[in-house]
């Protein structure tokens, strides 16, 4: 299928947006994981074979796409979200969408997520969310455990909430204890093996919160051998949220 697509810059950041053939007239934000990236001419999406599939699924039935750099690794930064809301507004100012989108998290992009859901839930329509890191402080005191890949986590959250690595500790960092639990519609598809973001201490916790709240969401566990199965999966759960416009 011929892909068309625009790259554009909005400050130092690179975004895409993918045009369908057929377009349907609703929009999927895409918020990407820590290995995530948009350049000028390509991303992580167009060189990763299972999201690319997602990408093609998605547009085959007439999405359109929004994906950022969202400087690379922000583990949710107050930087990050200003620019994901400022992309929002310039989308939907020059493209014909309606102005509820979906949005598709992968990883770390469910902390720029809630956040998205807290400040502007009457822009989005929908939720889906692959493998989400939705609680940074659980994340960091897990990753404890491992000294080499914390040390480095320690530096990646330092340069995304432009502070000492020293005083990281110390910063207000997403997490799933001091915030205001949406009730958006939200889907987890969780793989039970290798992901490094715990389901107990994200997906499922996230889970127990809007169950008490009684919005509850689905969390759905798979093995991740059939990408297809959860591509389609993603789709009609969105479609279920199409109906009042």
């Amino acid at each position: 299928m011929k892909m068309m697509e625009r790259f554009f810059q909005i400050e130092t950041e690179w975004n895409v947006i993918h045009i369908p053939a057929k377009p349907n007239g609703f929009a999927v934000f895409i918020l990407g994981d820590r290995s995530d990236f948009v350049d000028k001419s390509s991303s992580f999406w167009h060189q990763h074979y299972g999201r690319y599939q997602l990408i093609l699924d998605l547009m085959d039935n007439g999405y359109t796409l929004i994906h950022s750099n969202l400087y690379g690794n922000n583990w949710g930064s107050s930087r990050a979200v200003t620019l994901a809301k400022q992309l929002y507004h310039l989308v939907m100012k020059k493209e014909i969408l309606n102005h509820k989108i979906h949005i598709l998290v992968d990883g770390m992009g469910g902390l720029t997520a809630l956040q998205l859901m807290e400040d502007i839930p009457e822009k989005i329509r929908s939720v889906a969310m692959l493998n989400p890191c939705l609680d940074l402080t659980a994340h960091l005191e897990k990753e404890k455990e491992h000294k080499f890949f914390y040390k480095r986590l320690r530096k990646e959250i330092s340069v995304a909430y432009m502070s000492d690595p020293k005083k990281v500790g110390s910063l207000d960092l997403p997490t799933l204890n001091h915030t205001n639990i949406s009730q958006l519609p939200v889907r987890i598809w969780q793989k039970m093996n290798g992901t490094i973001y715990h389901p107990e201490d994200h997906g499922k916790k996230f889970e127990a919160l809007r169950k008490n709240t009684e919005n509850p969401i689905q969390l759905i566990y798979h093995l991740g051998e059939n990408p297809y199965r959860i591509n389609q999966s993603v789709i009609k759960f969105y479609k279920e949220y199409e109906k009042v416009l």
